[in-house]
């Protein structure tokens, strides 16, 4: 695996830009194309507008030396031309004449009418622009989901072995949107730009191709900064990807597991493990952050040296060479300035680009991936017959996940049809391997499996799997009605072969019990049954398929004596004329079977009936006797315990097994049982457990009530509080601030320096005129260098800020979760698939309220500042007509990000109720692969992506409109503001300099808030993220794991008593499970709790864990309410052996050290705990033959699970 993995980092981390969009239909295309010219012309739109811009230039220009001139008494205008009042033509120092006769006011009005033109032309094609980029987007991303979702879900076993089930979700989740971010609207701007770098360059060169050429000379220097920057990004991204998925991964298994998480006190030590992937992708996060800051700063500065380098020789072009005009000098340096910058504002895009391509890296391999076994594959024959013999020719295996350890080596085994055939032998001997080998999970590599005489790889997979029923150690349950449960055995299965099957696995009468019957919902994961119940309703829905095959692991593993004994009728009689193969540790649930086949090393060693194996004395009888020798373990310690008569047969003695008691959350539940064969002598007080069979009940109502009041729309966040979890890193936030004021004054002094420039073509005395322009050119490139250094310093700053922002809240976030009271994890909303999607999108989008979205803000508002200075201390009367337009842009920003706030709304709720589908779906994949349901829970998925679609298509034209009117202000504020500065400079003598000068600086602070603007979804959305974090960290957990509160004490002695406790589930409130509990428990004493399925015992485990408070009575430790004490400590006092174990992906060592989280265990007591489990052994034969030998698919043990767990 480690050699993959280094191979595929030294392939191509990102896919082709184009690649992008290699989903998109020819209508998208179309679609796209018609945004493409829309976006291209837009571009031009600009462009054009200096065409204009260059013929005002030349009129203010001609009427500002005209004034000059006409100023001198003796001077007068004939013919347009000035001359003395003897009739002499008036000549300038160059020897070209002047001349007069310019009606300012009316020449205005002409280009005022030019404005309003390409200002309503730009707000059509700025919408569509939008409009349709964002759509075609919406349509290829909701492709994109299902196309991924469905080939994971197609993928062999194998797959998943290697690929973290929280993993996946997260790229589902993060990834999936940062490819929508790459191929939406940042398309369009990105054309924009494009669009108005080329066409700004056309105008200058038909301006004045010699200037143009000198600035196109450094203009590679700007595309080499872009190229390198992109590649920086993307690689960069691609590693923070990676890291951001391995924390997801990690979130997932504790969510899923959070019971034994509390139980064992692990939540420290959980956060800090989240934390250390999140320390890695922060790192990968502020690298990026601190090269684009490098590549903006290098971009500006060059910008900045261009202006320098143009103006210094435009000017030679415009006073000494006269191959310009003043308008024309304008008109070239307006072009090339609008192209330069518009190619420098790009970048945005290109780290758009490169984000999206290198997330679509992981998720196009995935696409593109063909499985080794495909589940929707049609090919392969059905037989037409089946009569159930099956063999294993010298089959040999290996899992994909750990291909040094031999599993299967040349086994050789027939099953014959209509047979029972049990498969025993210690654990890891490779009895669950065969079955998976004959559902199709895997293939082997060397041999094969047949199925009356035909290579089942030679049959369609899914007829394959259909003839088979599979009833699991680990029962899974999907959330839906029981009904719906055992129906998904079989489609178009009726109602009344459902109660049959039901009837047959012992499930009819306790479904018959609860309230809702059939319909009753058993929750996520049938957390909301307790194991029995969950085992019978999976027998009924094996039972429902008639299969031709059946596989039975443990069947009965999870059920009381009385169930067992009735399933296992009920199972004995399934099996006639069925092929039939067993697997049971327990060992007389398998005596009576046709064949017993002893497994050892991957080999089937022996064959043979129940007592021929006896008397062999081999594989069989040593199991036989070691589970003997476990029965009277206890028998040393007569002091504590009674005798006990047990029936035995044929030396067989059954083992009790006690249920799991009802788990109601939606997470993996875990099960807490204590086998033994004896009791106390001494039990004080009575027992008294009043309950029928543990009944789930669906109140709807409530739940309504409660969905209802979880799904109201969330109030945005107050920036004020974001801003206060990002206060540890002000420094960094003040530096950030000073470079982007830095960066926000720029432009206001370009329109200072700007407006002078314009000024000197009206003076007259050439050395003072080239004086002046020398000198502004040299603050022009004073102003490069300074922007170098405030564009780095404002990147890196706020990258720091907001990477640590980010880590923090996702911590945060992740510590939240983990203390709450288990009830909390029993809503549907707070489901494993939920929150880890919560966690993977709210604290990156908080960025868009803080972080660089925090510069953006600074730079804004600095530009808009200072430019209201510079222009109202100029010419007030302008600056009012000019700042009139200025709230028509902010409007529609308010619009948009209120609009934008309700769409987010929309989607994150949406996009939940597809992450816990998708959850669900991938956490049980062995189940809906052995029931053939992968196309269910891929249309259950695909319908979950209707309402974000909806609401994408939606927000499209609501963008667009808002974004059509934000450009269309701009261009009608040029019409009025210059027809207006028109009028003062005829009527009021205003200085033309100084109309361009005001124009300039509030335009170009329109600018800013309309760029400020377009962050507004990014801003919507961060306050909705933030909301909802918010609503998770105020809240306070029922049951506090605070180590501060409640009491501990030194002399724990262990003596237990439950009196008078009654108890309801939170969310079944009107269903009773114990009623009056009354049982105490000495120390050194042993308690077994028996009884029916669902009666409640493990209920009481719960209560003694405080995962739940009794709602009356008391849990007395050492003669102390439970509610008083310290939960850490409790709990530390507590070992756990679960029925359903839990291993976490870390090495055997830290999963033995899990025990106790309080101390550094050392490793001396991890093997001493090893031996006493009777793990070590197989401990030392792994390859590694060590404790640090990592378990990522711990599906493949068996028995070692469970020891593990026992360590």
């Amino acid at each position: 695996k480690n050699g993959s993995d280094k191979t595929k980092k030294e392939k191509a981390l990102t896919v082709g830009f184009f690649q992008l969009f290699r989903f998109a239909t020819w209508k998208e295309v179309l679609i796209m194309v018609v945004g493409s010219v829309c976006s291209l012309v837009h571009g031009a739109a600009s462009p054009l507008m200096l065409l204009v811009y260059g013929m005002m230039t030349n009129t203010f220009v001609d009427y500002e030396l005209e004034v000059h001139e006409l100023a001198n008494p003796n001077k007068t205008c004939i013919n347009n031309t000035i001359t003395w009042l003897d009739g002499t033509v008036v000549e300038r120092p160059d020897n070209s004449t002047t001349y007069c006769g310019v009606d300012i006011e009316a020449e205005m009005t002409k280009f005022a009418f030019y404005y309003v033109g390409i200002g309503v032309g730009v707000l059509i094609l700025s919408y569509f622009q939008i409009a349709l980029w964002v759509s075609a987007a919406a349509r290829q991303i909701q492709r994109i989901r299902k196309m991924y979702f469905r080939k994971i879900m197609c993928m062999e076993i194998g797959w998943f072995d290697c690929n973290s089930v929280g993993e996946l979700n997260t790229r589902i989740s993060d990834d999936i949107n940062k490819i929508n971010n790459a191929i939406a609207d940042q398309v369009s701007t990105f054309i924009e730009r494009i669009s108005t770098f080329i066409f700004g360059f056309m105008v200058g060169f038909i301006g004045g191709w010699k200037l143009t050429l000198v600035v196109i000379a450094v203009s590679p220097l700007i595309g080499l900064a872009a190229g390198l920057m992109a590649m920086a990004v993307a690689r960069l991204t691609g590693r923070e990807l990676t890291a951001y998925a391995k924390a997801g991964a990690v979130a997932d298994e504790v969510l899923s597991s959070i019971r034994t998480v509390a139980a064992f006190g692990g939540e420290h030590k959980e956060t800090e493990r989240y934390d250390r992937n999140l320390v890695v992708a922060q790192a990968w996060g502020i690298k990026k952050g601190a090269i684009i800051g490098v590549f903006q700063g290098y971009l500006w500065c060059i910008i900045f040296l261009c202006y320098a380098l143009a103006f210094w020789y435009g000017s030679k072009l415009v006073i000494e060479t006269k191959e310009l005009t003043p308008g024309g000098l304008v008109q070239v340096f307006f072009g090339v300035l609008m192209g330069a910058m518009n190619l420098g504002q790009a970048s945005p895009c290109l780290e758009a680009f490169a984000s999206g391509r290198a997330a679509a890296k992981s998720i196009f391999d995935t696409i593109d991936r063909e499985p080794e076994i495909d589940c929707f594959s049609e090919e392969g024959h059905a037989l037409d017959k089946v009569k159930g013999d099956i063999e294993f020719h010298s089959v040999h295996f290996n899992y994909p996940s750990r291909p040094e350890v031999k599993i299967l080596d040349d086994l050789n085994v027939v099953v014959r049809a209509g047979e029972t055939t049990a498969f025993v032998g210690p654990s890891g001997s490779g009895k669950s391997t065969t079955i998976q080998l004959i559902q199709r999970f895997y293939d082997p590599k060397e041999g094969m499996v047949t199925l009356d005489g035909h290579d089942i790889r030679s049959l369609n997979i899914q007829w394959l799997r259909s003839l088979i029923g599979v009833v699991e150690q680990e029962p899974v349950l999907f959330a839906t009605t029981i009904a719906e449960n055992i129906r998904f055995g079989r489609p178009g299965v009726t109602m009344e072969e459902i109660i049959e099957a039901a009837k047959q696995a012992n499930a009819y009468n306790f479904i018959m019990d609860l309230p809702q019957k059939f319909d009753t919902l058993v929750g996520e994961g049938g957390g909301q049954m307790s194991g029995g119940q969950k085992q019978r309703i999976a027998i009924a829905r094996a039972l429902v398929r008639n299969p031709r095959i059946l596989l039975l692991d443990m069947a009965t593993s999870a059920l009381d004596n009385e169930s067992e004994t009735v399933v296992q009728e009920a199972l004995d009689k399934a099996r006639q004329g069925r092929t039939t193969i067993s697997i049971a540790h327990r060992l007389s649930t398998i005596r009576n079977a046709n064949v017993i086949m002893g497994f050892e090393h991957g080999r089937a060693v022996e064959r043979g009936k129940h007592s021929q194996l006896l008397d062999r004395k081999g594989v069989y009888f040593t199991l036989v006797t070691l589970q003997n020798q476990g029965k009277d373990t206890d028998s040393d310690k007569p002091e504590y315990t009674a005798e006990m008569t047990i029936a035995e047969e044929e030396g067989l003695e059954k083992v009790r097994s006690f249920s799991r008691g009802s788990y109601e959350s939606d997470l993996r539940q875990r099960s807490y049982s204590q086998m033994t064969n004896s009791i106390p002598d001494a039990i004080s007080g009575k027992f008294k457990i009043h309950s029928d069979h543990l009944e789930v009940e669906e109140v709807e109502a409530n739940n309504k009530k409660s969905k209802g009041k979880d799904e109201d729309v969330t109030e945005p966040a107050p920036v004020a509080r974001i801003l206060k979890y990002n206060r540890p890193e002000w420094p960094y936030m003040l530096l950030g601030s000073l470079g982007a004021a830095i960066n926000g004054s720029v432009n206001p002094i370009y329109a200072l320096l700007f407006s002078e420039i314009l000024g000197t073509f009206s003076i007259q005395d050439l050395d003072e005129q080239r004086r002046q322009i020398n000198g502004i050119c040299i603050l022009f490139v004073s102003i490069g260098v300074l922007s170098f250094f405030s564009q780095f310093l404002q990147g890196y700053s706020f990258a720091k800020s907001g990477e640590l922002l980010t880590r923090r809240l996702r911590k945060v976030g992740f510590q939240a979760m983990l203390k709450q009271e288990i009830s909390w994890f029993d809503n549907p909303i707070n489901s494993p698939g939920a929150l880890t999607t919560r966690l993977a999108t709210d604290a990156s989008m908080v960025q868009g309220a803080t972080g660089s979205q925090i510069g953006m803000i600074v730079n804004s508002l600095t530009n808009i500042g200072a430019s209201f200075i510079i222009a109202y201390y100029f010419s007030w009367k302008l600056s009012l007509v000019v700042t009139c337009f200025l709230p028509l842009i902010g409007l529609s920003g308010v619009f948009q990000a209120k609009m934008l706030t309700g769409f987010a709304n929309e989607d994150k709720n949406a996009l939940e109720a597809a992450g816990q589908v998708s959850s669900e779906a991938l956490s049980n994949i062995r189940t809906i692969a052995g029931l053939a349901k992968e196309k269910h829970f891929v249309s259950q998925y695909e319908e979950q992506l209707q309402t974000p679609y909806k609401g994408a298509k939606k927000k499209a034209h609501v963008y667009g409109i808002c974004f059509a009117f934000a450009q269309c202000v701009i261009f009608m504020a040029f019409a009025a503001s210059f027809r207006y500065g028109g009028y003062l400079v005829s009527n009021e003598g205003l200085p033309y300099m100084m109309v361009f000068r005001v124009i300039s600086a509030l335009v170009t602070s329109a600018t800013a808030l309309g760029r400020a603007s377009s962050f507004t979804p990014d801003y919507a959305k961060a306050k909705i993220a933030a909301a909802q974090l918010f609503k998770m960290l105020d809240r306070v957990p029922k049951i506090s794991i605070s180590k501060t509160e409640g009491q501990s004490w030194d002399d724990f002695k262990g003596q237990i008593e439950f009196k008078g406790c009654r108890f309801t589930y939170p969310s079944r409130p009107d269903i009773q499970v114990l009623r009056g509990l009354e049982v105490s428990v000495h120390p050194g004493q042993t308690l077994a709790f028996v009884g029916s399925s669902g009666c409640g015992k493990s209920t009481s485990v719960q209560l003694l864990e405080r995962f739940y408070d009794p709602n009356e009575g008391q849990v007395l430790i050492d003669g102390r309410p439970s509610a008083s004490i310290s939960v850490p400590f409790l709990r530390s006092q507590i070992g756990i052996v679960s029925q359903e174990p839990v291993l976490f992906d870390c090495s055997i060592a830290e999963n033995i050290q899990y025990g106790d989280n309080s101390r550094t265990v050392s490793m001396e007591e991890i093997i001493e705990a090893a031996k006493k489990a009777y793990l070590h052994d197989f401990v030392m034969t792994l390859p590694d033959v060590s404790y640090a030998f990592l378990l990522f698919m711990t599906d493949h043990l068996d028995l070692q699970i469970s020891s593990l767990n026992m360590a």
